[in-house]
């Protein structure tokens, strides 16, 4: 994605649904000196999340802010870059977040964006899902809704995108590998970062929540190394747009 995005010293990047900043942090040495990445979420504990990371690492040239992509607070023409990251389709107006994106970017600007391809080449993503299916506490997603896997249609994507008026120039697959030490180490990341899986243990009784998470280690088990631990594959779709 950075690689892509090819922001030059001086240039004014726009992160968007950054979480805690990762994307945008590796961006902004491109940019130096005077150049200002933008780290934005539309969750304001994500934002604080970022601003402390990039306190600890004693990284400048970043403003924080709290925003919603669908609805932008910046003047037309803004930014000279942005990048967004597994977050345009948890959006519920996806079509209004390209729209957005086209407009604060500056003729000829650059954005760079990321989503996770099909459920079957990601099954560290869906693991807990499928279990859940399987044992019968929730019923198979709405492909519709907003979710990891709304946008794993490439010709979904492209239609998002190019509805916003921006002209798409590249779609890449990137393969990508999840490690952890033990299917344990997964399985604890898994309940702190999906929003799914901590509403539904939130309903569940504790031996219902131990049967959901054998499940899902049972789901990844073939991923699981001599060792104990898990190597699983997965593939992101990244694409690299311009303004008009």
């Amino acid at each position: 994605m950075v690689d892509l995005l090819g922001a030059q010293p001086g240039d004014r990047v726009l992160e968007l649904a950054a979480g805690p900043g990762e994307t945008g942090f590796k961006v902004l040495p491109g940019i130096q000196p005077d150049g200002e990445l933008i780290s934005t979420d539309g969750a304001p504990e994500m934002v604080e999340a970022a601003r402390r990371r990039a306190d600890s690492l004693g990284l400048t040239g970043v403003r924080f802010a709290v925003e919603d992509a669908a609805h932008l607070s910046l003047a037309d023409d803004a930014v000279d870059r942005v990048v967004c990251r597994f977050g345009i389709m948890l959006v519920p107006d996806m079509e209004q977040v390209a729209s957005e994106i086209a407009r604060v970017l500056r003729p000829g600007g650059a954005a760079v964006l990321a989503v996770w391809a099909g459920t079957r080449v990601n099954p560290w993503l869906t693991a807990t899902g499928r279990a859940a299916v399987e044992l019968g506490h929730m019923v198979p997603p709405d492909p519709e809704a907003p979710g990891p896997f709304r946008l794993s249609d490439p010709e979904r994507l492209r239609a998002v995108i190019a509805s916003g008026g921006l002209a798409i120039e590249a779609v890449e697959d990137v393969a990508v590998l999840y490690v952890a030490d033990s299917l344990d180490e997964w399985w604890e990341a898994t309940r702190d970062t999906s929003r799914m899986l901590a509403m539904l243990t939130e309903r569940l009784a504790p031996d219902e929540i131990a049967l959901l998470r054998e499940r899902s280690k049972h789901n990844l088990a073939e991923f699981v190394q001599e060792d104990g631990s898990v190597a699983a594959p997965g593939v992101a779709r990244v694409v690299l747009a311009r303004s008009g």
